[in-house]
């Protein structure tokens, strides 16, 4: 019976077989690993590493070497000793297709290497517990890969619930949103910018309405982000609600500055003019406006128009929703958007220096006041941003940080009432 391709061992399992066999004919065999697994991301898609690995082709067919290529985009290959000449040759052509990378520009500096050399008679057990490595890492990797797969499947299968958003639907929403006072659903998240010792600086702060809670409050039974154009519609009239509340300061306070997501189209819309008409010019200064990226790039030119608009008249513009991957395609500075905030994920961390030296030299190039890491929901993504230097936070963990705060003044100010009143106590005396 034929086997699956599920069920095919991977390279690592492979390399590790082929090295075990080797141990008795070890001698006269060299390894070279070549480190593409360090390169940036955009010199090592798939293109990139199949034409690295084909230079070692003609030696795999002349019987004179094996090539491996790993999951993490390193090639191992193990060759008669012999041709090592003709293997440093093809190295240093592979070595020239990245010429413009960090790690070709920088080898030699920090122990950065493009690739490593091993001698098999020599090096054995060295080489053996390398390769086992390699394989341990890969099978944690596809653990946890497949622990991810099963979490969004049970996401999705969460989010299938409920009647999907058609366009029948929506329009009863919308009569819905008419009617329904909506400024019980508003919520509040502040960025801030924290210290050394966790303390929060509260700058400012984004008001949004919940989803979750308008969907439980006004169609518990209906899922209102099955369908994503008739959704970005719904964001559209909860835009036109949001800036009515707030131009009614008795509806939703707007004290000290304040940020809110909104869409393009609403940006250019009448209501937007009639909102703008009635904020001084400071209020306008004290005022960020989000904007997410796939609203932006959907029509280009209407954002262009909108955000020249919006800053002349003393709005500051953030581009929302930055992700690892996107932060390597979306230039904030060639945007013209004043801030810009990216999304804590884990995955900045296990991208390793490579994902940290990036963001650094983006956060220097901007200034730590133009980046706000969000959705900071523990210490880690703190600990992350302070490592690549950024300075403003926003997210569940840090709206904790800021209630530890209320909490230890409070504390303050009552011991010093109670220090206060045994003085007067002891000058009564």
């Amino acid at each position: 019976m034929a086997t699956t391709p599920e069920k095919l061992p991977s390279q690592e399992k492979l390399l590790v077989d082929y090295i075990l066999r080797l141990g008795k004919h070890r001698t006269g065999r060299s390894l070279v690993h070549v480190h593409l697994f360090q390169l940036r991301p955009f010199n090592r898609r798939d293109q990139h590493i199949r034409t690295a690995a084909s230079h070692f082709e003609p030696f795999v067919k002349d019987l004179t070497g094996q090539l491996f290529s790993l999951k993490n985009s390193d090639l191992f290959f193990v060759f008669k000793t012999e041709i090592k000449p003709q293997v440093e040759t093809v190295l240093q052509k592979v070595r020239f297709l990245f010429s413009d990378d960090p790690l070709v520009e920088d080898e030699g500096s920090d122990g950065r290497e493009f690739a490593t050399w091993y001698d098999a008679a020599n090096q054995y057990d060295d080489i053996v517990q390398l390769v086992h490595g390699l394989a341990d890492a890969e099978e944690k990797r596809q653990t946890e890969v497949r622990n991810r797969m099963d979490a969004r499947q049970r996401l999705k299968e969460k989010q299938k619930k409920g009647e999907p958003l058609t366009p029948a639907v929506l329009a009863k929403v919308e009569e819905s949103l008419a009617r329904a006072d909506l400024s019980n659903l508003v919520r509040r998240q502040f960025i801030c910018r924290v210290d050394s010792k966790m303390v929060p600086e509260q700058l400012f702060s984004e008001l949004f309405i919940s989803i979750q809670d308008l969907r439980e409050t006004i169609l518990p039974g209906v899922n209102l982000v099955a369908n994503r154009w008739l959704f970005q519609h719904l964001t559209e009239t909860l835009d036109r609600r949001v800036l009515s509340m707030l131009m009614k300061t008795d509806t939703v306070s707007i004290s000290g500055d304040i940020s809110f997501n909104i869409n393009v189209r609403t940006l250019l819309s009448e209501q937007f003019q009639i909102f703008d008409d009635n904020l001084s010019a400071a209020r306008r200064g004290a005022i960020v406006i989000e904007l997410q990226k796939e609203d932006i790039f959907s029509d280009l030119a209407a954002y262009l128009f909108a955000r020249e608009f919006v800053q002349t008249k003393g709005y500051r513009l953030c581009l929302d929703g930055l992700t690892l991957e996107t932060l390597q395609v979306i230039d904030r500075e060639r945007l013209g958007a004043d801030l810009a905030k990216m999304v804590w994920h884990p995955n900045l961390v296990d991208g390793g220096d490579e994902v940290q030296t990036m963001i650094k030299r983006l956060i220097d190039r901007d200034g730590p006041d133009r980046w706000i890491l969000c959705r900071c929901d523990n210490r880690e993504a703190i600990d992350f941003g302070r490592k690549v230097g950024l300075e403003l936070y926003q997210g569940r963990f840090v709206e904790n940080l800021i209630a530890e705060d209320g909490r230890r003044r409070d504390l303050l100010k009552l011991k010093r009432r109670i220090e206060r009143s045994s003085e007067n106590v002891s000058d009564d005396e």
